[in-house]
Parts: structure tokens; sequence; C-alpha cells
């Protein structure tokens, strides 16, 4: 009887453990990940070409399993409002994009710690390539996008956000 108790007190043990330990793991590498979190956009530190630019944007980045899951809430020039939403892996896969005026699905390839390429698409066509690279300090995000608006314009832009 003695025998059986200390099983079922180690088995106990283990299983705390690594439910735990799983937990811990998940918590360290979303703490790791200088992206997660808010981000407002700054526009004066921003170009916009073609403009106008948005009047106001934020970012919120989530870890989510393999990537990531981001909400951009923003104000656009005339003052309309868009979300947009994707939850996505680093792993060059298609995944679906809502909200979007342009695209129905987005990729994510993870090139450092620091540095994330996204693709978004239109069926099988690229509309938008975004790079985003974080600063060492973990305070600026720096967004390049390369493409094509809703206009059919061709696009060169680079947002400037702030860790909030």
């Amino acid at each position: 009887m003695r025998s059986l108790k200390r099983a079922l007190a180690l088995a106990v043990v283990v299983v705390l453990g690594v439910v735990l330990g799983s937990g811990i793991e998940r918590l360290s590498a979303q703490a790791a990940d200088p992206r997660i979190g808010t981000w407002k956009l700054d526009l004066a530190k921003s170009k916009f070409s073609p403009g106008p630019p948005p009047q106001s944007q934020t970012l919120k980045i989530e870890a989510s399993g393999r990537g990531e899951k981001v909400t951009s809430e923003a104000v656009n020039a005339d003052g309309t409002r868009t979300t947009t939403q994707y939850t996505a892996n680093f792993d060059g896969k298609d995944y679906p994009l809502t909200g979007s005026q342009i695209a129905d699905m987005v990729s994510l390839k993870r090139v450092d710690a620091r540095t994330t390429e996204r693709t978004d698409k239109k069926g099988d066509k690229v509309m938008t390539s975004i790079t985003r690279v974080v600063s060492a300090d973990g305070k600026t995000m720096t967004a390049t996008v390369k493409g094509t608006n809703a206009q059919g314009q061709s696009t060169s832009n680079v947002a400037v956000f702030e860790k909030q």
C-alpha cells in the first residue's frame, strides 16, 4: 500500500513538473520576443508614398503557437476605421487575413530574433511585402512596406512604431 502511494505521489509530481515546465517555457519565449506587445505608429518618423498616411495606427502583437496573432486598428486619412487581424506561424505558409482591403492571406518568416518578413496575398498574387525590425533596445519597430494599395498604386512606406 505504501509503495502505491509513493508511485501515485511521484506521478503527480512528474505531471505537475511537465505542465508547469511547458508553461514557463512558453512565458520565457514570449518575454524573449521583443515584438510582443502593443505598438503605436509615430507619424512624425514615418514616410508614406504615396500618401496620405493614416491618422493613427496601433498594433497588438501576441505570441501564438509558433508564430503570432496581430490585430491592427487604424484610423484612415478620411477618418474611417479599419481593423485587420491574422494568426499565423513563421513557416512561410498562407493563413487567413481579415479586414484588409487588398489581401486575404498572410505568410510569415522569421529572419532573426528582431526581424520578421510578412507577405500579403490576394489569391496567388503578392500584394504587399513587409519587413519589420525591432531596435536593439526594443523600443522601436520599423516596418518597411512595398506593394500595391487599394487604388492599384505602387507603395513604398516606412512606418515607425513605438512600444507602449
